[in-house]
C-alpha cells in the first residue's frame, strides 16, 4: 500500500458500497498512516471476524481478488460494503435486506434495490440456521457485557502505564504504534458484533411494537437506557459547566475560548484552579474524543483542550432544568411506562411475554455494548495518535517535516526508512498533504455501484446546492427520538465551531459523531442530513431526551440558518414555520 490517493479495488461479487454510516464516524479522507497501520488496517479484519462469528458465513465467502471486502477507500474516503451488510440481513432470521438498509444506512436516495444485486447463493438454509442459533444464544440470550468490560480494563491499563513518549527512541515509537494491531482487531471485532446485535435488537423491538399495535413506541422502548458511553462527555461537561458559573471562571470564558486553557493555567484564583483540576480529570478520561476522532491525524480534546472548552462554553448558559441527567431520567420513566403497558397487553400469552422481555433486554444491552466497544477502540487509537505526533514533532524540529502532523502522510511500510533518511520524504509528504487537503473540497459519491468514478470527476463541495425550503414546507427524514420541539435553526457544520448555538436552538448538522454530542445538551432538538435510527445522533438523543430526525436529506442546505422550525421526532419531520 503506497499509492496515493487511495483507490482500492471493488469486488465484482459484492459490488455495492455506501458512505452512509461510515460517513458519520469517518467524515474526512483517511490518511496514509491510518489506512496502513490504524483504522482501515485493523477494522477490515475485525469486521470480517465479526461476520463469521455471527454464523452468517465462513471466511471463504470473501472475495480474494480484493484487499478490502468490507471497508475500502475510494479517493481516500472510506465506504461500507452494502452488499455484505444486506446479505447479513437476508441470513439472520427475522431480518431482511430492507431492514438493514433502514437500520444502518437510513432512508437515503440513489441506493439500488437489493433485488437488483441479489445473488443465487444469498439464501442458504445452513447459514440461516447458524445465524438463528447466534440470535437465540448470543443476542437474545446474552445477560452481560463481560468481554467488553474486560477490553476496557485492558485498554485503560495501557493508557495508565503509557511510557514517557519523549524518552522513547524513534524505533520504539514506531514499535509502539505497530504493537496494538492484534488488540485493535479484537476490539473492532467486538464493536462490530455489538453493532450487528444492536441493529437486530432495534429491528426486533420495532416488529414487536408493530405487532401489538404500538409502532410509535418502538423508539421509546430504547430510550433512557443509562450507562451509554457516548453520553459520558455530555454528562461530564455539564458538571464542569456548573462550576464555570463562578465569576472568576466566567470572566475567563467571556474573554473567548481561543487560548482559554493557557489562561486557566496562568490564573492564581482558587476557584479557577479547582475548575482546572476538574477539567484535567475530565480530559484524562476523554482525551481521545474530538471531531473525526477515528482519524489519527485529527486534533482531539486532549491534544487541544480549547476544543472541549469551546463546546463547554455553550453549556454555561443552559438552565438547570435542562440538565441531561434529568432529561435522561424522564426518558427512562417513559421507557418503563411503555414497557409496562405492553407487558399488560401480553400478560395472557406467556411465550409472547418471554419474547418481549428477551428483546427488550437485548436491545438495551447491545446499544450499550456498541458504544462501549466503540469508545474502547477509540481510546486505543489515541495511543497511536500520540506516538505519531511525538515522532512528527521530532522531525518537524529537524526540518524534515513542515509540521508534526505531516508524519501521518507516510505509509506504515515507509516509517523505518523515513527515520533513517527523513529528508528523502520531505517533498513526498508535502505533496501528499496538499493532495489530502484538496480532497476535502471534493464531494465523494454517496453510493458506488461497481466502479467508483475518478476523483477528478467528483463534484466540488462549493458547487453543490439545494432548493431552500419555503415556509410551511416539510422535510421528511427518519424518526430517531420522539417528541416535538420548536425553535431557531442553527446550521453548524463542525463540532469545533459551536459558537452560534444557543440554548433552545435546533441543531442542524450534516452528520454527528460522538464529539458532537455535548452540543445536544444546549439544543432543543437535533436534525442531521444523514444517519439511521442506529446512528450516534439517534442513540445519544435518546439518552439525553432530545427529539431527533436523521436522514433529513440536505437539511443543512435547505434550512436557512436562523429559520424557525418545528421538529417532530416521532414522525421524522422538520417543518419550516
Amino acid at each position: 500500500m503506497t499509492d496515493w490517493p487511495l483507490m482500492d479495488d471493488t469486488s465484482k461479487l459484492f459490488p455495492l458500497y455506501s458512505r452512509a454510516n461510515v460517513g458519520e464516524i469517518f467524515p474526512d479522507p483517511i490518511t496514509p498512516l491510518n489506512a496502513s497501520l490504524g483504522f482501515q488496517h485493523c477494522l477490515e479484519p475485525g469486521w470480517r471476524d465479526a461476520f463469521v462469528a455471527c454464523g452468517v458465513w465462513d471466511p471463504d465467502l470473501y472475495d480474494e481478488t480484493v484487499d478490502f471486502n468490507i471497508l475500502p477507500a475510494f479517493g481516500s474516503y472510506l465506504y461500507i460494503n452494502m452488499s455484505l451488510m444486506r446479505l447479513f440481513g437476508v441470513r439472520v432470521p427475522g431480518m431482511s435486506a430492507e431492514a438493514v438498509d433502514l437500520q444502518y444506512f437510513g432512508d437515503m436516495p440513489g441506493i439500488p434495490s437489493y433485488e437488483s444485486e441479489k445473488r443465487d447463493f444469498d439464501e442458504n438454509p445452513e447459514y440461516e440456521a447458524k445465524a438463528g442459533a447466534w440470535l437465540a444464544e448470543q443476542v437474545l440470550g446474552a445477560t452481560d457485557l463481560a468481554a467488553y468490560d474486560a477490553d476496557r480494563v485492558e485498554v485503560e491499563e495501557i493508557r495508565r502505564t503509557r511510557p514517557d513518549l519523549g524518552a522513547l527512541t524513534d524505533v520504539q515509537l514506531i514499535d509502539r504504534m505497530n504493537s496494538f494491531e492484534t488488540l485493535l482487531r479484537r476490539l473492532f471485532k467486538h464493536h462490530i458484533e455489538a453493532s450487528l446485535k444492536s441493529g437486530v435488537g432495534l429491528g426486533a423491538i420495532a416488529q414487536l411494537a408493530t405487532a401489538v399495535g404500538k409502532p410509535e413506541q418502538a423508539l421509546t422502548l430504547v430510550t433512557g437506557l443509562g450507562n451509554v458511553d457516548s453520553a459520558g462527555p455530555s454528562l461530564g461537561m455539564w458538571k464542569l459547566s456548573r462550576l464555570a458559573q463562578d465569576p472568576d471562571i466566567a470572566a475567563l470564558f467571556d474573554r473567548g475560548t481561543k487560548g482559554l486553557y493557557a489562561n486557566l493555567l496562568a490564573s492564581d484564583s482558587s476557584a479557577v484552579q479547582n475548575f482546572r483540576a476538574a477539567l484535567d480529570e475530565f480530559l484524562a478520561d476523554w482525551d481521545f474524543r474530538g471531531p473525526a476522532e477515528w482519524e489519527i491525524r485529527a486534533i482531539t480534546w486532549g491534544v487541544d483542550p480549547d476544543l472541549a472548552l469551546a463546546t463547554l462554553d455553550r453549556m454555561r448558559s443552559v438552565a438547570e432544568a435542562e440538565a441531561p441527567e434529568s432529561k435522561a431520567s424522564e426518558r427512562s420513566a417513559q421507557r418503563d411506562e411503555s414497557a409496562a403497558a405492553i407487558r399488560e397487553m401480553l400478560a395472557a400469552d406467556a411465550d409472547a411475554s418471554a419474547q418481549f422481555e428477551a428483546v427488550l433486554n437485548a436491545s438495551a444491552l447491545w446499544m450499550r455494548g456498541r458504544e462501549r466497544g466503540r469508545t474502547t477502540a477509540a481510546m486505543l487509537m489515541h495511543e497511536i495518535r500520540l506516538a505519531g505526533l511525538e515522532l512528527g514533532r521530532r522531525y518537524a524540529e529537524q526540518g524534515a517535516l513542515e509540521s508534526p502532523r505531516q508524519v501521518f502522510m507516510l505509509f506504515a511500510s515507509e516509517l523505518p526508512d523515513f527515520v533513517a533518511n527523513p529528508t528523502n520524504y520531505t517533498a513526498t509528504v508535502a505533496e501528499r498533504e496538499r493532495s489530502y487537503l484538496d480532497l476535502f473540497d471534493r464531494k465523494p459519491p454517496f453510493v458506488v455501484d461497481g466502479t467508483p468514478p475518478p476523483v477528478a470527476e467528483w463534484a466540488l463541495r462549493a458547487d453543490s446546492s439545494a432548493t431552500v425550503a419555503a415556509v410551511g414546507e416539510t422535510i421528511t427524514g427518519v424518526p430517531a427520538c420522539g417528541g416535538t420541539a420548536k425553535g431557531r435553526a442553527r446550521v453548524i457544520t463542525s463540532p469545533d465551531d459551536p459558537s452560534a448555538l444557543e440554548p433552545g436552538d435546533i441543531l442542524v448538522a450534516p452528520l454527528t459523531d460522538p464529539s458532537w454530542t455535548p452540543l445536544f445538551v444546549a439544543a432543543a432538538a437535533v436534525v442531521v442530513d444523514v444517519g439511521a435510527p442506529f446512528s450516534h445522533a439517534a442513540i445519544v438523543s435518546r439518552e439525553l431526551g432530545i427529539p431527533c430526525v436523521v436522514s433529513a436529506t440536505e437539511a443543512t442546505k435547505r434550512i436557512t440558518d436562523g429559520a424557525i422550525v418545528e421538529v417532530d421526532g416521532t414522525a421524522g419531520t422538520v417543518t419550516l414555520v
